[in-house]
Order: C-alpha cells, then structure tokens, then sequence
C-alpha cells in the first residue's frame, strides 16, 4: 500500500512539475492570468483548479484506455487525424516556445538574483537538464519527487508570512474598478495552455504506468496541489503593490519578508523551473524521436540549443505576451476534452 502511494505521488508530482515553469515558479504566470484582476482573480484560481483536476485526470485515462503514446496519437483522437496535422504542428511550436521561455527564466532567475551571467546560467540549466534527461522517466519521476514537496512548503510558508506581515488579505475581496473579458477568460485559457501542453508528458506517461485507478489518484492528486500553489501564490503577490513591475515576484517578496529564507527558496524556484524545462524537452523529445529515428541524446542537445536560441529574448515580455496568446489558441483543445467522452 506504501508503494502504491508512493507511485500515486510521483505520478502527482510529474503533473505539478510540468506545469509549473519558469512563470508559475517566478510568479510571473499567475499574476498576468490572475492576481492583476483582485477578487476575480481568486475565482478564477478557484475554478482553474477544478478544472486541472477532472480534465487532467480524463486526458491521462484516455491515453491509458486507447493505448495513446505521444501527444499527436491523443490529438488524432481529439480533433480527428487531418486536423491533428495542424494541431500537432501548433503544439509542437508552442512546446518549443515555452521550454524557451523556461531557459530565459532559469537565465534570469541567475543574472537578476544572483549577479551571474544569463547566457552561463542558461548553458549550465541545458548541460543539468541533458544529464537528467538520460534517465529518461526515471530520471523525470525522480526530479518531480523532491522539488514539487519542497516548492509546495515553501509557497504555504509565504503564504502565511505575507498575511501575517503585508496586506494579502485585503486585495484579495478587492474589485478593480474595470475588468475586461480577460479576466472571466483567464482561468479557462490558462488551464487550456497548460493542459495542451502537459499532454507531451501525461499523455506517455499513463501508457507507461498502465495503472488507471493510480493514474486516477495521482491526476485528482496533482489537481489539488496545482490548485493549492496557485492560491497561496496569489494571496503573496496580492500582499505587494507594483509586484507586476517585477520579473521575478515570488523572490521578490520572499527577499522583503523573510529574507532568511531567499537564498533556499531561489533554489526551489530553479528546481521548479527546471522541472518544467526536462518535461517538455522530455516530451519533444519523444515526438522527434519516432519522425527522425536520431538517438535521444543527439535531440536533447538540439531541442535544448534551440531553446537556449530563444532564451536571448527577455523574460518577462516573452511571459506577457507568448502565454496569453498560447491560451486563447489552446480553447478549442479544452472545448473539445471537455465534451468527449472517454
């Protein structure tokens, strides 16, 4: 039974760790879909959450009861096989967009907190994430395993401070005085983003596991903590005015509140980002593999070279922009898991 559990949790943690990237970590991501727009956001969160939960858990037993290996066969399922060509091609790019965001983030996170240079923090994240990812599942299991315990405490424990010490609390039932469309579409094009995204990790993994009642547990599992982190993320952020000014905002009120902890928690937030990193490379690496027949690790090098071509841009712009236009794209994938049936 420990065991079983245990499984349960690794397949929980594979979930939270590819979601969680560079602008969850930094808490960039949560405040362009959600902490800018006050109480609406907390509703938002609200509602992301239940959707991560029973969407995330329907998309793994699919690829489970139809033997689905890559993200392209579930597409071929979803939307059909001539439009999968299309959508496979969008993801594809999207994949590589956002494991680029991932290196720019992991570049930033070494030269604006820690005085380094970005292009060596970026080339260190690639030679760390190559190394990982010649374990292969193993190796991606056994990352999720210790990061995501560590970044769920440690977001409770800001959470907690910053009530105690700031003023989170009182924006969270505060209404801005105008909320465009954005804000009610937030928690749905969020979720589809991330959801269209984690399909080139869930999607191979279920097959592999085999197990649908431990998939089950672990996708309902991963659902809550996803949620759980979303919320006390937001109740930090809300805690500091002109937090949306800043790249990295979860450090930033980490450094202004319990400074004590900063340099700990720089690290889980590398741990977070690098999470995310190795599970869509993992991912993409999957795909070329069946197009190209290359070995893993001659497309680990090129996906990750690639990336670190992309992580050149700034940070915070490519959050901006490039996840919110990611999301109202991904609408139709979460329109369409929704209404199928398994």
């Amino acid at each position: 039974m420990k065991k079983q559990w245990m499984s349960v949790f690794q397949v929980a943690a594979v979930y939270v760790g590819t979601v969680i990237g560079a602008g969850f970590a930094t808490g960039k991501e949560i405040y362009e879909f959600f902490t800018k727009y006050g109480s609406y956001g907390l509703l938002g969160i609200i509602l992301a959450g239940y959707i991560f939960i029973s969407l995330g858990r329907k998309m793994m037993v699919i690829a489970l009861k139809y033997d689905l290996k890559n993200y392209m066969e579930f597409n071929a399922w979803l939307f059909g096989k001539r439009l999968a060509l299309f959508i496979n091609v969008i993801v594809m790019f999207m994949l590589i967009g956002v494991t680029g965001v991932m290196m720019a983030g992991a570049g930033g996170l070494f030269e604006e907190q820690l005085g380094f240079s970005k292009m060596g923090g970026m080339v260190f994240t690639a030679f760390l994430a190559v190394v990982v990812m010649s374990w292969g599942v193993h190796g991606l299991l056994s990352i999720n395993t210790f990061v995501v315990p560590a970044m769920v405490m440690f977001n409770i424990i800001l959470m907690v401070v910053s009530l105690f010490t700031l003023k989170g609390a009182a924006h969270l039932v505060h209404i801005p005085d105008f909320v465009s469309m954005k804000a009610f579409l937030s928690p749905f094009s969020y979720t589809a983003f991330n959801l269209a995204l984690t399909q080139a990790v869930l999607v191979p993994l279920a097959t592999e596991i085999g197990d649908e009642k431990l998939i089950r547990r672990g996708a309902n599992l991963g659902g809550v903590l996803l949620a759980l982190v979303l919320l006390s993320c937001h109740i930090s952020l809300s805690s500091v005015s002109g937090i949306g000014e800043i790249n990295i905002p979860t450090a930033y009120v980490m450094k202004s509140i319990a400074p004590y902890l900063y340099g700990l928690y720089l690290f889980i937030i590398f741990g977070e980002i690098f999470t995310s990193l190795i599970g869509n490379a993992f991912g993409l690496e999957r795909q070329l593999k069946k197009v190209t027949g290359l070995p893993s690790w001659s497309l680990y090098v090129f996906v990750l070279s690639f990336c670190l071509l992309i992580g050149q841009f700034d940070y915070g712009p490519l959050i901006s922009y490039l996840y919110p236009l990611f999301g109202y794209i991904s609408l139709s994938f979460l329109v369409l898991l929704t209404v199928k049936k398994e």
